[in-house]
């Protein structure tokens, strides 16, 4: 089993962070087939997410996203490949507005796009 940990800071606050983090589990609900669990706090939200072969959680707080997963055996292979696609797609969701021309959910279906044209 292949773990995965990514963390990104930022200062947007937490609502800002929680539009954010609902965008990404729509998105990989939609893209990836994964079950999503959202729960918000006063200070910090949690996005579990799970699908066969995967499980975790994302921690949106005011100044930082934290994604812990857990890759089965199969998925375990591609772990570079996974992890290169979750920090592209976290990092399109939180490039400023004006950077992002195609939108976030333009971008991580071109780069799903993309990888599976690589396969």
């Amino acid at each position: 089993m292949a773990n995965l940990h990514i963390l990104r800071e930022h200062s947007l606050g937490l609502p800002a962070a929680r539009k954010i983090a609902l965008a990404w589990a729509e998105q990989v609900e939609s893209d990836f087939d994964m079950q999503c669990t959202y729960e918000e706090s006063k200070t910090a939200d949690a996005v579990a997410f799970s699908r066969s072969g995967v499980s975790g959680t994302l921690h949106v707080t005011s100044d930082r996203f934290e994604l812990d997963a857990k890759l089965g055996f199969l998925l375990g292979a591609f772990k570079g490949r996974i992890e290169a696609e979750i920090v592209k797609n976290l990092d399109d969701l939180l490039a400023p507005k004006s950077a992002a021309k195609a939108g976030p959910k333009s971008a991580a279906k071109s780069a799903a796009k993309k990888a599976a044209a690589k396969k």
